[in-house]
């Protein structure tokens, strides 16, 4: 009953728009003074045990690596790359949308950052082509969960970390996965688009053009085959690989295409790290939390509750994943993962599903959460840009996250969707 009583302190917390990390370290600090169920010392030695990882050191170089390519005016170019790509389809605004991040994806890992980046640039566009503001901030939310499934993914090195697991392997995991969403948006792109006669380009489509703009966004595609490539191939480790990487965007940006400046450099540096620094404060602020959860008990009874539904695999998913929908529509998607996040795989490990597998769906049903109201915050990001009320966006998103939940029993269901990548690069067996 206590840690009943905590959540739901929590959750409203969280929705009177108290911070996250406050509130985490808040509520465990007010439990010890009330019961001196442990002594104070506690707090600070929980909190850091929870950031002394050297994985998480890689946030900050993804973080930077983002700001740098957005203040080379990457999106531009990306932007160019996929009108010329997919720029006849029916609704092509809102499937370049889709694509466009998909490749940004690839060089931030971040939901937030692809919803804003992509948003400020394809929100107004969108408007002015005459689509409707609810449906543009609706795709442009929906498709940022990408941003936090292909890889590099923030969201993978938080919970990799967290549970042990190869973040390599979950890299390479989320590549499949990370498609499949991709495809299935612009699939319903599709529908919507040709029930409402939405435009399409008439410009032929044209290889020549499409290589000499593809040639133009080499070196911003080459960062995340460089990420990517030489974590899943061993070639370096998440450290490592985000660091060079970042000294690829920066050198790219300065001196191959010029349109980074010193003053919008310091720029990206300060954004970044502040950025970082609330993702790490959540982290640590998480440790005293799952440690006062763990006490009272809520940890084991989550656990012996979900595993009860284990002797049917239908019903296990099924529940897991409505379970994972409530928690995403009250708790911010970052707090899920870092909280929540273990405990799930853990289950699913325990019913019987690889640790990769298990992480991937946790990921992916959380970032999923991201966009779902009320809280989901890549929701209020596109709502804000496009200056629409919430709630004309929620009922934009429903068929897209009807789609999306219904993928994400078919991720648990059907294993090799998740699996087939890491094994063919050696992570599993």
């Amino acid at each position: 009953m206590e840690s009943i009583i905590l959540l739901i302190v929590l959750v409203v917390l969280i929705l009177l728009g108290a911070p996250v990390g406050f509130t985490l370290i808040l509520i465990p600090v007010a439990y010890i003074m009330i019961t001196d169920a442990a002594p104070m010392i506690l707090i600070p030695s929980q909190m850091f045990s929870a950031i002394d990882s050297v994985p998480l050191t890689a946030i900050p170089f993804f973080m930077l690596t983002g700001e740098l390519m957005t203040s080379a005016t990457i999106t531009d170019r990306l932007v160019e790359l996929s009108r010329r790509l997919i720029g006849r389809m029916r609704g092509s605004m809102a499937q370049v949308n889709v694509l466009v991040s998909m490749f940004f994806a690839g060089m931030n890992g971040s939901v937030v950052a692809d919803t804003a980046t992509v948003g400020s640039l394809m929100i107004p566009a969108m408007n002015r082509s005459g689509y409707p503001p609810a449906f543009t901030a609706a795709i442009t939310a929906v498709s940022s969960t990408i941003g936090g499934i292909i890889p590099p993914s923030i969201m993978m090195i938080i919970l990799a970390n967290a549970g042990g697991i190869s973040v390599g392997a979950l890299f390479a995991a989320g590549i499949v996965p990370g498609i499949m969403i991709g495809a299935l948006l612009m699939g319903i792109n599709y529908i919507i688009a040709r029930r409402n006669n939405f435009e399409r380009s008439d410009e032929p489509f044209s290889l020549k053009e499409v290589a000499i703009v593809g040639y133009k966004s080499s070196f911003a595609l080459l960062i995340p085959v460089v990420l990517v490539g030489s974590v899943v191939f061993g070639i370096a480790g998440v450290v490592e690989a985000g660091a060079l990487t970042a000294t690829i965007a920066l050198f790219v940006g300065l001196f191959v295409y010029r349109t980074i400046t010193w003053t919008n450099c310091k720029g990206a540096f300060v954004r970044a790290f502040r950025n970082s620094a609330m993702v790490f404060i959540i982290i640590a602020a998480s440790g005293p939390f799952s440690w006062l959860l763990t006490s009272l008990g809520a940890i084991s009874q989550l656990e012996e509750w979900l595993l009860s539904y284990t002797h049917n695999q239908f019903l296990f998913a099924l529940v897991l994943v409505l379970f994972i929908c409530l928690l995403g529509m009250v708790m911010d998607s970052a707090v899920n993962i870092i909280v929540a996040g273990p405990v799930l795989v853990d289950v699913m490990v325990k019913a019987g599903y690889p640790d990769v597998q298990a992480a991937l769906v946790i990921i992916v049903g959380f970032l999923i959460g991201s966009v779902t109201p009320p809280v989901g915050v890549a929701f209020f990001t596109a709502s804000a840009i496009a200056n629409v009320r919430l709630e004309k966006v929620a009922v934009a998103m429903l068929p897209y996250l009807v789609a999306l939940f219904a993928l994400l029993f078919v991720l648990i269901m059907v294993p090799g969707f998740s699996m087939y990548l890491p094994a063919a690069f050696g992570f599993v067996k």
